[in-house]
């Protein structure tokens, strides 16, 4: 059977052969001409305009001249040996200089023709040079391309002529092997002619030679929403799929445990906010459907309560709970307040950690698979096989990136004929463009307001100058009845990085808060879970004053009674571990203040990030913030996502392009799932050829 070209293989395509084809999939993974000419160039060359040589003003300029050549001369013998050509255009004159091909440049060039030349400059005092330039003759260059493609390669690639412009030359070649037949168009016919995009065939071609902007900003646009577009389509196939498929236990009920929480124990007024996310998580809870919801909100939104709520619910309808933490700490934290808050109207909760061990865990089992404890907090230690539960009906996952997916995915098992609904909760902002990809398959509740009475951190920057008043403030702070953490980034000193570190940050505190009058917790990533345990309970009983620690506590302890938190070298964090931080503090109803302390020198970079934190408290600003600074490869998450990483398209740059994919493809697929109309039929079998199936974590949060 013939293969089209584009699926054909490269070793069989001219100018490549088996030992090119092995090399162009070992450092680029390129196998087929389909995968070649996606991998579009990474910049070009604008060859439509000329420079004069009395214009050049610098070396390493890389320029583009239009003259002849007055003269050639070799010099040098053996290996040194070089021909050099004198090139003007009448505003002045530069030397040509080559090392290699010199009998062939010497038959074939000649004096007085018009030629183009293309190269960078070197400069030695006022005398001009290039060595090995391109060149063609000018009577060519007018009918040849304007923009010249720059390929990405590899030393390997280069040493066997893959590098850009060996190239250039092969998809050159391919492009004009290329019909339109090769090309049959996959995207509807009725969206290109709406959004006035050129055919498959042209922008192909036009992406990789283009003669003008006009043509290399319309392929760009086609190819760049096609990418963003193929990508909707996958993730929202399984959004709807999940939400006509996957069958969800119905909890018909508002009860007792319920109301009567509401009534008597809720300890302050909801939200306005937590108010609507509770209404979409009930509208989820009565559909039939599983639900799959991420409930996201700053640090002290109140997201526990909402959490609890929903269990409420849950019991109700005769179901167990069970909330999961990454952390004992954590999770103990989240046991005791929900003790505290369901201690009036009688619901027991029990708590499942590594160090509940023997009789106790036995007797905790038990209990869980009688169906006798309607809440169970814990860590991992839930997901393991000896936990058997009666009727589970709710999972609550918090700061979910913290588990790996296949942990998260053993919670569906421990439903009995459904799985259970599923609530992620997360304190970490997440950008809204990451919504429609990162998150795009699961529902996302957001609680953008603070509960009354909390008061927005003030957030400063301080540099080395101003330790004295910074030191003399805390101790104000720790008279008051305060408490105060201060976060280093490193623990041991390292020659390559000027840093203050935890154990010299430590001796110098020491000095300035002498024992017996201030107390010192420590914790940091090389002790063992029981020493930072032990450490941290000490600082939440308020037995130390002040807390010095690395980035461990960034997901952890609530501690009220801290009103202060001090970042040492705080241009070596990123925005969102900045944000994460500083919620460690602002849990009680004082005013708490953030303190970013750096030395007088930062990159502008640094102090950009700096002062976007100064600026604001708004979670969801310092994310979109944090993208645009990072980029959406390295978001937290992104590596067990499931989502494509993006060749062309660029999350932030391509923002438009990426709501308008998303809404086109929620369009189509809500009125043809299947995608099973004639106008969709070329864009199916593309997607099932093609586009690589993105596992469905929609099913495991």
């Amino acid at each position: 059977m013939h293969r089209p070209l584009l699926d054909r293989e490269l070793t069989y395509i001219k100018g490549i052969g088996p030992h090119r084809s092995k090399l162009l999939k070992e450092e680029l993974s390129l196998v087929t001409v389909r995968d070649l000419l996606l991998e579009y160039p990474m910049r070009y060359e604008d060859r439509t305009s000329f420079q004069r040589i009395s214009d050049i003003r610098g070396s390493a300029d890389v320029v583009q001249l239009r003259g002849y050549f007055t003269s050639f001369g070799e010099t040098g013998s053996g290996r040194k040996k070089r021909l050099v050509g004198r090139f003007t255009d009448q505003s002045g004159t530069i030397e040509l200089v080559w090392f290699r091909s010199i009998k062939w440049l010497k038959e074939n060039l000649n004096i007085h023709q018009p030629y183009v030349i293309y190269g960078r400059v070197n400069k030695f005092g006022r005398r001009l040079s290039m060595a090995h330039p391109e060149i063609e003759n000018f009577s060519k260059k007018q009918t040849s391309q304007t923009f010249i493609p720059v390929y990405r390669s590899t030393e390997k690639l280069g040493a066997s002529g893959l590098d850009s412009k060996g190239r250039r030359k092969i998809v050159k070649y391919i492009l004009s092997q290329l019909s339109e037949r090769d090309t049959p168009e996959h995207l509807p016919h009725y969206l290109i002619s709406k959004l006035h995009f050129p055919t498959y065939y042209h922008a192909l071609q036009h992406i990789h030679f283009p003669t003008n902007n006009q043509e290399l900003h319309d392929a760009e646009r086609r190819l760049k929403f096609e990418e963003l577009f193929l990508m909707q389509l996958t993730i929202v196939k399984h959004y709807i799929r999940h939400k006509t498929m996957v069958s969800g236990y119905v909890f018909p009920e508002i009860g007792d445990y319920f109301n009567n929480f509401y009534r008597e124990a809720l300890p302050f007024d909801l939200t306005g906010a937590q108010k609507k996310v509770l209404k979409e998580i009930r509208k989820d809870l009565k559909s039939g459907q599983q639900m799959n919801r991420l409930l996201q909100g700053d640090v002290g939104s109140g997201k526990t309560i909402v959490a609890l709520m929903t269990m409420l619910i849950a019991i109700d309808n005769g179901f167990q709970t069970c909330l999961m933490a990454p952390t004992e700490i954590l999770a103990q934290q989240h046991f005791e307040s929900i003790k505290d808050l369901v201690k009036d109207i009688k619901v027991r909760v029990g708590i499942l950690t590594g160090s509940v061990k023997g009789k106790a865990r036995k007797e905790l089992l038990k209990l869980v698979r009688l169906g006798e404890i309607p809440i169970l907090v814990g860590t991992h230690a839930l997901i393991e096989e000896g936990v058997t539960f009666n009727h589970l009906g709710l999972a609550i996952i918090d700061e979910q990136h913290r588990f790996g997916v296949a942990q998260r995915a053993k919670l569906w098992e421990k439903g009995r004929s459904h799985p259970p609904h599923i609530l992620v909760m997360t304190a970490t902002p997440i950008p809204r463009t990451l919504h429609m990809t990162l998150y795009g398959d699961i529902d996302i509740s957001i609680i953008d307001e603070l509960p009354p009475g909390r008061k927005p951190i003030r957030t400063q920057h301080k540099t080395e100058y101003n330790r004295p008043d910074v030191y003399k403030f805390v101790k104000k702070e720790i008279a008051r009845g305060h408490q105060v953490y201060i976060v280093y980034p490193l623990i041991e000193e390292s020659e390559t990085l000027d840093l203050e570190n935890l154990n010299s940050g430590y001796e110098r505190l020491l000095v300035d808060f002498p024992p017996p009058d201030y107390q010192i917790s420590v914790v940091h990533g090389r002790m063992n879970q029981e020493q930072k345990d032990f450490e941290m309970q000490r600082f939440v009983e308020g037995k130390t004053h002040i807390m010095v620690a690395t980035t461990v506590i960034e997901v952890g302890v609530n501690v009220p009674n801290a009103s202060v938190m001090i970042i040492e070298n705080a241009e070596r964090f990123g925005l969102s571990q900045l944000h994460q931080l500083r919620g460690r503090v602002g849990r009680g109803a004082d005013q708490s203040f953030c303190i970013l302390m750096t030395s007088f020198k930062i990159t502008h970079e640094a102090r950009e990030r700096l002062n976007t934190i100064v600026s604001t408290n708004d979670g969801f600003v310092i994310a979109e913030a944090d993208l645009k600074i990072r980029g959406p490869g390295n978001m937290s998450g992104t590596e067990q996502s499931g989502v494509p990483m993006l060749k062309f398209a660029n999350l932030i740059k391509d923002n438009a392009l990426l709501k308008t994919a998303r809404e086109i493809a929620m369009r189509i697929l809500e009125k043809d799932p299947d995608l099973r109309s004639s106008h969709h039929q070329a864009l199916r079998q593309y997607l099932e050829k093609y586009v690589d199936e993105v596992q469905d974590w929609s099913q495991i949060s």
